[in-house]
């Protein structure tokens, strides 16, 4: 009798899990962990229906071997295989070859300067000077230099990783802190590069922007980005304010449409334009229609965005025809804002507050040619510090996070024009020989 009460009791409190499960509302559980709750960040990506892998009449791509080898060995029979009879005087035919690709054991070139004098007649002495850069006993070179630029903000390789790498791979002795020196003087060398890019950007006609935190030191700070198809701008900042904004661009764009995620700071800059992105909204139009099931506006407004952008897919903007099609999607969202959702569903009107104040920025796309409708674009730009803050950790001051910043908008902008990296980082670190 004991041991079936004992077995009832275990069952009972088995089952009272599934009958009140534990949640983020009735335990310390954190939200993210909740069953069946509605994400409010989920991707806008459908399966295309296609198998996983290569697709079928895809060109494929394999390692080929080069025309001009820098080593050939040629391997030629010296005895018969049938008889054993010496081969050396017969004419060797080429049947067939392989290449392997390797690479040379990687050895530092300790290059010395010497200075001499010499006396004239009339007893002056004159002393030949080092070059521009030997500044010291011993230094590092501008291959060293852009390699260590490009492991850091194009690789993410941590300080000590960093160090390993170069005095295991290629014998280069160097410590923690003479890495940091060379991110310093390597960083200053972009500084031309970085304002021009900075110029050009705010001469551009469309211009995408965007924000993200990071750690610096334990405090929370943000890396800022504004970016064209062929340019990328990041900066750090204490804030996520329009301070940052007035700092960088005093004047804001007034000649560009500025495209964003509807950030209060960057509705507030001045410029020709805004578009907010879509792909965004779209996120949450999902997430509220999940959140409220029952509600016809959410649905609606999603089917709105989605005709606008097949419709913007299908523009000639050299042509008038659309522009009843654009008139038919302006007219939907303002039938959409005159007629509002339930305010009982509390997060669902708040979204609804928000399209309001930016009517005016959602369908921008369908009327200049180059604005795209969605803000993916500066998202891609400057992701690569959360990349970076995953794999080596927080900044440890202010300084370092602007090198990151400013190093990484000259590799991103390299990448956008089809340059290789570090090639290009090469070109850099040379500035201070060539000026």
């Amino acid at each position: 009798m004991e041991a079936l009460e004992k077995e009832n009791a275990f069952l009972r409190e088995r089952l009272a899990k599934y009958e009140n499960p534990k949640n983020s509302r009735n335990s310390s559980m954190p939200p993210s962990k909740d069953e069946n709750r509605p994400k409010a960040n989920q991707s806008l990506r459908k399966s295309s229906g296609k198998s996983v892998g290569g697709q079928k009449g895809r060109e494929g791509k394999t390692l080929e071997m080069t025309a001009v080898p820098d080593k050939i060995i040629e391997l030629q029979p010296d005895y018969c295989n049938g008889c054993g009879a010496s081969l050396q005087d017969k004419i060797a035919t080429k049947e067939r070859s392989r290449q392997i690709i390797d690479i040379p054991p990687i050895k530092a070139i300790f290059t010395e300067y010497q200075i001499f004098s010499k006396t004239c007649s009339c007893g002056c002495k004159t002393v030949t000077d080092f070059p521009q850069g030997v500044n010291a006993p011993i230094s590092y070179g501008e291959n060293i230099e852009a390699l260590v630029a490009y492991f850091h903000a194009r690789q993410y390789l941590p300080f000590a990783r960093m160090k390993e790498t170069l005095n295991d791979a290629f014998g280069i002795p160097i410590s923690e802190g003479g890495i940091h020196c060379l991110l310093n003087r390597f960083a200053e060398k972009t500084t031309p590069i970085y304002h021009i890019i900075k110029q050009r950007i705010q001469q551009s006609k469309v211009i995408g922007a965007d924000e993200t935190g990071i750690k610096v030191n334990g405090n929370k700070h943000w890396f800022w980005t504004w970016q064209t198809p062929n340019l990328t701008f990041i900066t750090h900042s204490n804030n996520r304010g329009s301070e940052t904004i007035n700092r960088e661009f005093p004047q804001g764009f007034p000649q560009s449409t500025l495209v964003h995620d509807g950030w209060r700071a960057q509705l507030k800059t001045v410029s020709k334009d805004h578009q907010s992105c879509l792909a965004h909204l779209q996120r949450t139009l999902n997430y509220l229609n999940e959140r409220y099931p029952k509600n016809s506006w959410t649905n609606k407004f999603i089917k709105l965005f989605n005709d606008s952008l097949i419709l913007k897919k299908k523009l000639d903007f050299k042509s008038e025809k659309q522009s009843t099609d654009r008139a038919f999607i302006v007219q939907r969202l303002e039938y959409l804002l005159d007629n509002p959702p339930d305010q009982k569903h509390k997060e669902l009107y708040t979204f609804y507050k928000r399209m309001r104040k930016e009517r005016q920025h959602l369908f921008t796309f369908l009327f200049i040619a180059d604005v795209p409708p969605d803000n993916n674009a500066s998202e891609r730009a400057i992701r690569n510090v959360k990349v970076k803050q995953k794999i080596s950790g927080q900044f440890k001051v202010d300084k370092a996070a602007q090198n990151f910043a400013m190093i990484r908008s000259v590799i991103d902008t390299a990448i956008k024009n089809g340059l290789n990296v570090l090639q290009a980082l090469v070109i850099v670190a040379k500035f201070e020989f060539e000026l």
